[in-house]
């Protein structure tokens, strides 16, 4: 058959009176279209009007060769639109790149139109419903998945597309055969076939199920912007989980997590309490420690409530680690045990920055406390007095609050240290100075944060009364109250407590106020409550205190922390103020609600702003706000924060630096390095101190085999410390770096992420947007240790006992090693010091020497001339040139054996590199950075194993004892058991009797 080389013949059939003739033209047409739709395109109005025809017996053969036409022409909507009228025409089974265009213009259509139906009101749902021809493509695409076991396509589009239904039809598909009295078919009869292949294939279908719902609800987590939606999902993908036959209580805990369920999650854990297995109570256990660690004392307090009802044996256990108690004191342990603080670096900064400056004396406080953050290691202020009785006022408020700092945590022991500086009704303690009692009571909050029921009766007292003396003296001690009431009651949203930091508020004292607009914000924090936002927008408006307006700013954003959608109006109506300071507030409140999320949004108002308001405050808030909503995407920050680093705006380039430091704390991310590098030279002094706290957050726990960098940074910090001209900000910059970056005597990292559940961690966020206020009040710099996070993997029993074992980690040792100390400078004897030689001296020596060389020479050439050597003197007597030639030699020789000395110790380091790949045992309690637990194995065989399965996420487990409680094993005990009381102390933590052995005397050998 010829090959055609032209449609004319067929487009001439199209005019043809005869339907027949035209169909025919039609079905050729829909062949040829790829080749020679540019003579079809002359004819497409015809083929149009025979789709318009209603008489016309193949309309939708039309509206496909029209579709065809018109995607060559790169009109994709209009193609788009005929190829939905050519309904089953349009074969998506097809793998053309015609086909996948289109249905992936559909989709996106289909997305849209589906969004907008679910986010517009009920009643006008059904005008903003997608096409019905749109909706047939997509749900036979969504058909053609599910046959495909193409699940993972089909979820995302649904997911995008507001579709629950298909997702739970793809969930059910995996399950093989859906749902069946309630529980979803696991298909057991395929595993007792015993046919070859359908095991392995039924097994494949088992672990499928579960497999794509954490895929839902990891996409869900990362995907989905809309709040309410992602709600919808989580719950249907709960309900899911629960009707399997063997549940993934983890999934589900922390999916309920997520959606704040807090008495489900009891619920599940009176559940497993109640089946009262081994199995059942280490995971019941596990989850209590999850969300310990993950939630919030208002959740924790709501789950307490649901299982105390319970007699089943394990409830004491569970309520005991659900009480927080447990975790803060194996966290604690591991700081005190691992704690690797260089001092020197410390000390040396004291000596370098003169305490009688105030600033510099809080920066070397601040410094020490980060240091030793949760270490209980206060020797620095016991053994330094004089330094520290130098601290005046608000110095000495910042001093003893960082005592909070350093025994954060030490719930046990916190009440008896800080005795000595509370205000209390004893002389001794009412004439203390008001600065120290304040800032004991902030510190007492510290100690607490998060746990503090113990506390906050003891707070609440002062609070309401003050001091004795009133004046501005009671103030600092109600702003240290204050501080310390909203720290430990965080996010309780409690109602008594609110309304009495209310009456602080309405004592119209700026000291106080500022710091009860803060507690007020923190005790309510992600409340949304209407009535607080109410009161708290209008006082701002009514005082005069910019103080006040600014704590109460901040309070207002804690407020809607993690509320996304819903803190819109709010938004939109702070961002509208005229007052600076609480648009100012308005930024933060977009970054706490939006927090972690990366909504677009979001990102493009914190943008718009950050180039457009007439406030520098506003907009350095806006850029370092970016550094919060985009933290779980780092690598994106860099980017876009390039040219806001070159701003001509120093606020700017300081928010730049701050946003890098907030979303890449930790990861040593080299593209971030790269724009901080630069701005260590800025000649703004601010920006300088910007990048300098920015570069610690990044390089915390890194070494020189993670980031080579990081030795020349420290330098750095050292150097602007020790440098007599550098601007104070800068060197308090410089000081707050050098403890961020060895924070928590080197065992922590800043994470705002729960790396137990990947949910945010609030502590951890609201930490670091309070730290930020640093800015305008330096007591506010003690925040930051909220987001310190120990990194360890810690082992407990079910009798919360830490066992004594080792887990693999796959890698060389020294790439996770602490780094080295800096060692102490001996002093050196003093060095001769060369004589000075003036330059005409020098010259005069020259050409004198020059001129007895040039005479020498002719009187050698003269005695040449007169007597010629014989060759028995020429033996013995080696030329000038010989003897130069021998020392060229033997320099070679050195140089030689110095490159071979070089290659010898590159060989012995690849050597031992080679030999550590293999692998090395880490202790039960040793620090495991977070990029270190990829690497992290535990053996089946080994005595103690995870209950949890180890997805790469460190903290508590629960583990397994294969051999039983009975079987003694050495413990590690906590600081609280060692301080108890011997008669206190449990009998089995005694040392285990060695076992029996033969004794051999020298005769017998």
């Amino acid at each position: 058959m010829a090959t055609l080389t032209s449609a004319t013949s067929l487009l001439a059939l199209l005019d043809e009176p005869d339907q027949s003739l035209q169909v025919y033209a039609l079905e050729n047409l829909n062949q040829l279209a790829d080749e020679f739709w540019a003579e079809i395109a002359d004819y497409v109005t015809k083929i149009e009007e025979l789709y318009e025809d209603d008489k016309f017996p193949q309309s939708k053969l039309a509206a496909l060769v029209a579709s065809k036409v018109y995607y060559n022409l790169a009109e994709f909507d209009q193609s788009m639109q005929f190829a939905l009228a050519a309904g089953d025409l349009f074969d998506l089974s097809l793998k053309t790149e015609y086909v996948e265009t289109i249905v992936s213009k559909c989709i996106d259509s289909y997305i849209r139109s589906s969004q907008e139906a679910f986010d517009a009101p009920l009643k006008d749902q059904a005008e903003v419903a997608p096409d019905p021809n749109l909706v047939d493509v997509v749900e036979r695409m969504f058909t053609r998945c599910i046959e495909e076991g193409e699940h993972k396509h089909a979820i995302g589009v649904a997911l995008e597309a507001r579709r629950l239904d298909t997702i739970e039809a793809c969930i059910n598909h995996a399950f093989r055969g859906g749902l069946t009295n309630g529980k979803i078919k696991s298909d057991k009869r395929l595993l007792s076939d015993g046919v070859n292949g359908v095991d392995d294939q039924a097994k494949k279908s088992e672990a499928a199920g579960p497999e794509l719902i954490n895929y839902v609800f990891e996409a869900s987590m990362a995907l989905v912007a809309n709040k309410r939606w992602r709600d919808e999902v989580l719950h249907r993908m709960v309900e899911l989980v629960e009707r399997l036959h063997n549940p993934d209580y983890f999934t589900v805990a922390k999916m309920l997590v997520h959606l704040n369920a807090a008495d489900k999650a009891g619920q599940h854990i009176l559940d497993l309490l109640t089946e009262n297995t081994e199995t059942s109570l280490l995971i019941a256990y596990q989850i209590a420690f999850d969300l310990v660690s993950s939630t919030s004392q208002e959740f924790l307090a709501k789950v307490v409530q649901m299982v105390e009802g319970s007699a089943t044996p394990g409830t004491s256990q569970a309520l005991k680690i659900l009480s927080g108690v447990p975790t803060l004191d194996v966290e604690l342990t591991f700081l005190y045990d691992n704690n690797k603080t260089d001092l020197l670096i410390l000390n040396k900064t004291k000596e370098t920055l003169e305490a009688r400056n105030s600033i510099f004396h809080n920066a070397v406080t601040f410094e020490n406390a980060f240091l030793h953050a949760g270490t209980t290691a206060d020797g620095f202020f016991r053994d330094n007095l004089e330094w520290l009785s130098r601290a005046m006022n608000w110095s000495k408020f910042s001093a003893t609050a960082a005592l909070g700092v350093i025994h954060k945590g030490n719930l046990s022991q916190g009440m008896n240290l800080l005795r000595p500086y509370l205000p209390g009704d004893s002389a001794s303690q009412a004439g203390g100075s008001k600065y120290s009692q304040g800032g004991s009571l902030y510190a007492l909050g510290l100690v607490f944060a998060g746990h503090g029921k113990d506390v906050l009766d003891f707070l609440r007292k002062y609070t309401r009364e003050g001091s004795s003396s009133g004046g501005q003296e009671g103030e600092v001690v109600q702003h240290g109250a204050a501080l310390g009431v909203g720290v430990a009651g965080m996010a309780t949203c409690d109602d008594d407590i609110y309304e009495e930091l209310k009456n602080i508020l309405f004592s119209d004292s700026a000291v106080a106020g500022e710091a009860a607009g803060l507690a007020m914000g923190l005790v309510m924090l992600g409340s949304g409550s209407e009535k607080a936002l109410e009161e708290m927008l209008q006082y701002a408006h009514e005082t005069q205190h910019e103080k006040i307006i600014r704590g109460l700013a901040v309070g207002i954003a804690l407020l809607m922390y993690g509320k996304e959608e819903a803190a819109d109006a709010l938004i939109d109506q702070l961002l509208d103020e005229q007052d600076p300071i609480l648009r100012y507030g308005g930024i933060f409140t977009v970054a706490l609600a939006y927090c972690g999320t990366g909504n677009n949004t979001a990102i493009k108002r914190l943008l718009h702003v950050a180039v457009s308001d007439v406030s520098d405050d506003v907009r350095r808030a806006s850029v370092m706000s970016l550094g919060f909503i985009l933290f779980r995407n780092p690598t994106a920050v860099p980017r876009m924060v390039e040219l806001l680093s070159e701003s001509y705006n120093p606020h700017v380039r300081y928010g730049a630096a701050m946003a890098l430091g907030i979303s890449c704390a930790g990861t040593g991310l080299s593209e971030a390095i790269e724009l901080l590098e630069p701005m260590l030279k800025d000649p703004t002094d601010f920006v300088r101190q910007g990048a300098l706290i920015s570069l610690a957050m990044i390089y915390i726990q890194q070494n020189e085999k993670t980031t080579p960098k990081v030795t020349s940074v420290r330098k750095t910090f050292a150097k602007i410390i020790s440098e007599k001209h550098e601007d104070a900000m800068a060197k308090f910059g410089a000081a707050l770096a050098q403890g961020i970056i060895d924070a928590g005597g080197r065992n922590v990292t800043i994470s705002l992420e729960n790396r137990q559940t990947g949910t945010l961690n609030m502590k951890a966020i609201v930490g670091v947007a309070l730290f930020l206020q640093f800015w305008y009040w330096f007591p506010l710099t003690c925040f930051l240790s909220l987001s310190f996070t120990p990194t360890a993997i810690i082992g407990v029993r079910s009798d919360l006992k830490i066992p004594e074992f080792s887990f693999f980690c796959n890698a060389k040792s020294s790439k996770f090693d602490y780094p080295p100390k800096t060692e102490e400078q001996t002093s050196k004897a003093p060095e001769k010091i060369a004589t000075a030689v003036l330059s005409t001296t020098a010259r005069a020596k020259a050409r004198a020497k020059k001129s007895e060389k040039e005479k020498a020479e002719a009187e050698m050439e003269m005695e040449v001339d007169e007597k010629e050597p014989t060759a028995t003197e020429a033996e013995e007597e080696p030329s000038k040139m010989e003897v130069d030639g021998a020392e060229k030699e033997q320099e070679d020789e050195v140089a030689e054996d110095d490159e071979e000395e070089y290659d010898e110790e590159i060989a012995e380091d690849e050597i031992e590199d080679k030999q550590d790949i293999k692998g090395y045992k880490v202790q039960n309690m040793s620090r495991v950075l977070p990029a270190q637990l990829k690497y992290i194995s535990f053996s089946r065989d080994e005595r103690f194993t995870p209950v949890k399965k180890f997805r790469s996420s460190g903290g508590i487990l629960v583990v397994r004892d294969s051999m039983g409680l009975r079987v003694k094993t050495p413990f590690i005990k906590t600081v609280r058991e060692r301080n108890l009381p011997l008669e206190e102390q449990d009998e089995e933590d005694e040392a285990l009797v060695p076992e029996p052995f033969e004794y051999e005397t020298d005769t017998e050998l």
